[in-house]
Order: C-alpha cells, then sequence, then structure tokens
C-alpha cells in the first residue's frame, strides 16, 4: 500500500488506479484521444471519473517520436484552461500535469493540478526539481533514452531492466535531496526503447517493486501493441488490455490509459484472480 500527498489531500493506493488521458493537443499519435475546447475537456473528464479514474492527466503537447517541441507559452494556453474548467467542475478530481517545463508545472499547480507528471524527470528543464520540492506535491519520473525527437532513431541497451532500474536509484535520490516526498516511477514504454525492450521490461516489471515506490504503466494503445499486432492505435485496444493486465500481474499500481472502462475491468478481474484464497 502507498500513501501520495496530492496538496493536502491524502491517496491511498492499496489496490492498483486509474490515470485517464486527456490530451488537449492536435497531434497525440492517438487520434481519438486528441480534445479540443473546454466543453470537450469536460465531458471526457466526466466520462472518465465516472468510469473509475481516479487521476487525470492533462497533456498540452504531443511526445510521440519526432514529435515537435511547444514553447512554455504554447503549453499554458493549451493546459491551464482545462485544468481550470475540471477542477471547478469536479473539485474533488485529482488532476496530473504532463508537462517537461517548470513553469508549467508551477502554474498548472497553481490553477488546480496536485501531481507532476514528467518524461523527462528533470532532464528537459532543471529547474523541474526544486520547483515540485516547492509545491510539495507527488512526481512522477519516467525513464526515457534521448528526447521526443530523437528516441526512437536508434535505442540502444546492454540489459534494459538494469539500465532503467539504475537510473531510477539515481533519481530517487536527487529527488529526495532536492525535498521531494511522493515519488511514483514509470519505466517509459516506447520512450527510447525498442519493441523487444518494452516486452523485457513488462516481463521484469516486478522487479521495479524493490524501489518501494508506485510503479505507472504507460501502455495504452502504443506501438508496441498495435505493431505487433500489425494493426493501429486506433485498433490496438484489446492488445492494450492484454498488457495492461500483464503489468497488474507484475507489480503496476497505475495504469496510465486512454480507456477507462476497460481498464478499471482488467483491475477488477486480476483482483478478484490474486485474492482467491
Amino acid at each position: 500500500m502507498f500513501t501520495i500527498n496530492c496538496k493536502g489531500r491524502l491517496l491511498v493506493i492499496d489496490n492498483p488506479i486509474i490515470m485517464g488521458i486527456i490530451n488537449v493537443t492536435p497531434d497525440s499519435f492517438y487520434s481519438g484521444s486528441r480534445i479540443k475546447g473546454t466543453d470537450a475537456v469536460l465531458e471526457q473528464a466526466r466520462k472518465m471519473l465516472d468510469e473509475g479514474a481516479t487521476i487525470v492527466d492533462i497533456g498540452g503537447q504531443s511526445s510521440r517520436p519526432g514529435s515537435q517541441q511547444l514553447s512554455v507559452d504554447e503549453e499554458l494556453q493549451r493546459v491551464i484552461p482545462a485544468i481550470e474548467t475540471i477542477n471547478k467542475h469536479f473539485p474533488s478530481a485529482i488532476i496530473s500535469i504532463d508537462t517537461y517545463y517548470a513553469r508549467v508545472a508551477r502554474e498548472a499547480i497553481h490553477s488546480g493540478a496536485s501531481i507532476v507528471n514528467d518524461i523527462s524527470s528533470a532532464a528537459l528543464d532543471e529547474a523541474m526539481l526544486e520547483t515540485v520540492a516547492a509545491l510539495k506535491v507527488p512526481y512522477i519520473i519516467m525513464h526515457m533514452q534521448g528526447t521526443p525527437q530523437t528516441m526512437q532513431q536508434s535505442p540502444s541497451y546492454e540489459n534494459v531492466t538494469r539500465e532503467v532500474l539504475d537510473y531510477f536509484i539515481r533519481k530517487i535520490e536527487q529527488c529526495r535531496l532536492a525535498g521531494i516526498n511522493d515519488v511514483i516511477i514509470d519505466p517509459g514504454f516506447g520512450f527510447g526503447k525498442t519493441i523487444q525492450h518494452n516486452f523485457q521490461l513488462l516481463r521484469e516489471l516486478s522487479v521495479f517493486t524493490i524501489l518501494e515506490r508506485p510503479i505507472l504503466a504507460g501502455l495504452s494503445r502504443k506501438g508496441t501493441v498495435y505493431k505487433t499486432l500489425g494493426t493501429t492505435a486506433e485498433e490496438a485496444l484489446n492488445g492494450t488490455t492484454v498488457l495492461n493486465t500483464i503489468a497488474l500481474l507484475n507489480g503496476a499500481k497505475i495504469l496510465r490509459v486512454h480507456d477507462v472502462k476497460e481498464a478499471a475491468e482488467a483491475i477488477k478481474l486480476v483482483n478478484t484472480y490474486s485474492n482467491i484464497s
């Protein structure tokens, strides 16, 4: 069981929980996740919360391979209205901001978010660690080899699981020294990794439980699913559920997904399976 402090509200993770993805961007890799306008954001948040999401993750720029990097101001223009709208209509919802900019993180938290989700783990903005520490919110750190613009050019590891584990050991210590209390780890499926790397990480995901931090699995509709199946992101829901189920069995405590209902069903079935005496 894990307990994390989200701006004074304690989130107890005794069973796996769901983070629903809301992308206020026109170029996310999965077309079904692209939400435009505050009315659409509100409707999507309502649907996700009704279907069982504990956290709603707001992202303002795509991190798909080869994506174009937005400026801080452009990202703020996208995410702040979305966060304010959700916070106004669903004040009890836990909102995370998906950003690697410290300024975006700070303004998002002040606008109603209570978790920072940083794909770069402060590698793309050196002010991020001190910012998160000052904000006193949980911090999701992810492993990524390279940047979104370069990460899939030629990812290479001697042993991907060992190298990602070593990375988290170093990063968790950096967070501790900065004064960040609550850290969540995300192995970064698809971020500077081949399909084979991703499957090895998934198979050996339980290794990361030794870090005694909640493990987040972000596999939803990614290339590892649809390329393996020879299909598309739009047709990858069933494959996503299969890999989410494996992740749950191997220790994942947070599923970051586009499809909340199906993730909630996977969690319920895995819990029932695991609790049979």
